[in-house]
């Protein structure tokens, strides 16, 4: 091939991009002078998307590129179900609301983007005033606002479990270390038939003052001191703990990001959080036949954090703790980080209440998704900022 001919090639790729660029900023322009406001646009909190007749996205506001991962020139003509995938038939029903010129709800579906996981949303679609088929969609995801609701409750469930604390421990410790002595000292005159007896209560009073000592803990857990925390560091220490106590007839898996850059925590605190979930995993199987926990990190660049003034937080660093176990009990799934509910037959109900008190602390945030067969604890943390400290585990 001659030169002019490789000149001409390029030349003419190069006049296909600016035409093609031309028409989707022609697209673009036409379908905010047709649009809602601007500043409105781009104020919506939650991701927004304008379709046009033939459900191809016109615009898309700031929520919305964070939500699809994508720049807003890399999905304009793109038709809206090659990016979202939602877990129902909305098609027919789309095109029903556009021909009767009606808003469509949908509540509680499942909405991915072929790139991160489906999250619980709530759909909202209305005609564009002024333009024939073109509608608005609203995608608001259930997901944060559940778990900030879960969060609130969990802290003034803490603050109650704390005050309990402080009030009986000293007084309920007391006497029960008595009882365990006088219940010692009648052992030693007492036959051996007897002695069950008082074994048995010297046995339950020791479990009650165990059981304090955990409500204890949850009231004078210490603030965070925060720094860098690599968290691949984190769960290869849990994992090898596992693997060698607790967790020995499990297998478990790592599925890592690489990439993923440091958070912003307390890693002792952090490897406490992760312990205990993969114990519970752990415990929740069949000891004979064992089975399987998942450690996956990920970045999702959507995980945000909104508050009531306005200002927001991202929590882009993903954990979950996946295990193929039976799963949650359904009357305590809703419950289960409040202190004192347990799906165990013995348990405390305070591992789990720990765990969320340690998180909240984190400015994190997590939730639990369970069903027979599969159980994910997800844990959302800051990233760390430039110039925090690093810190290795004790």
């Amino acid at each position: 091939m001659t030169p002019t001919r490789q000149e001409d090639l390029v030349r003419g790729d190069k006049a296909q991009m600016e035409k093609i660029e031309k028409e989707v900023m022609a697209k673009r322009l036409d379908a905010m002078s047709a649009g809602p406001d601007l500043h409105l646009w781009s104020s919506l909190p939650v991701p927004a998307l304008l379709l046009d007749e033939k459900d191809r996205i016109a615009d898309v506001n700031p929520e919305a590129e964070i939500f699809l991962n994508a720049s807003s020139k890399m999905l304009l003509g793109q038709t809206v179900w090659a990016r979202l995938a939602v877990d129902t038939h909305l098609e027919e029903s789309l095109a029903r609301a556009r021909e009767n010129g009606s808003p469509l709800f949908v509540n509680d579906v499942d909405v991915g983007t072929f790139g991160r996981p489906p999250v619980v949303s709530s759909l909202q679609i209305a005609p564009l005033a002024g333009r024939p088929g073109w509608m608005v969609m609203l995608v608001s995801p259930r997901e944060l606002a559940g778990r900030m609701t879960q969060n609130h409750s969990v802290k003034s469930a803490a603050k109650s479990a704390i005050g309990m604390a402080e009030m009986l421990a000293h007084e309920i410790k007391n006497p029960l270390a008595g009882i365990a002595g006088a219940a010692q000292l009648l052992s030693m005159n007492l036959p051996k038939a007897d002695l069950e007896f008082t074994d048995l209560i010297v046995e339950e009073t020791r479990r009650i003052v165990k059981l304090l000592e955990q409500v204890e803990q949850f009231g004078n857990l210490s603030p965070p001191e925060r720094t860098a925390v690599n968290l691949h560091d984190v769960l290869d220490r849990v994992r090898r703990s596992a693997l060698f106590g607790f967790g020995a007839h499990m297998k478990i898996v790592e599925d890592y990001d690489p990439s993923l850059p440091t958070a912003f925590g307390d890693p002792d605190q952090l490897l406490q959080v992760v312990m205990n979930l993969v114990k519970n995993a752990s415990e929740a199987s069949d000891p004979a036949k064992g089975g399987k926990i998942t450690l996956h990190t990920y970045y999702e660049h959507s995980f945000r954090l909104r508050r009531a003034d306005g200002s927001g937080m991202s929590l882009p660093l993903q954990i979950e703790v996946i295990d193929d176990g039976p799963g949650l009990p359904e009357k305590i799934r809703e419950d289960i980080f409040d202190p004192f509910v347990s799906g165990k037959e013995n348990g405390t109900g305070l591992g789990l209440a720990l765990v969320s008190k340690i998180i909240s602390d984190h400015d994190g945030w997590i939730s639990v998704d369970s069903k027979p067969g599969r159980t994910v604890f997800r844990i959302s943390l800051p990233r760390a900022p430039k110039d925090a400290p690093e810190k290795e585990l004790n």
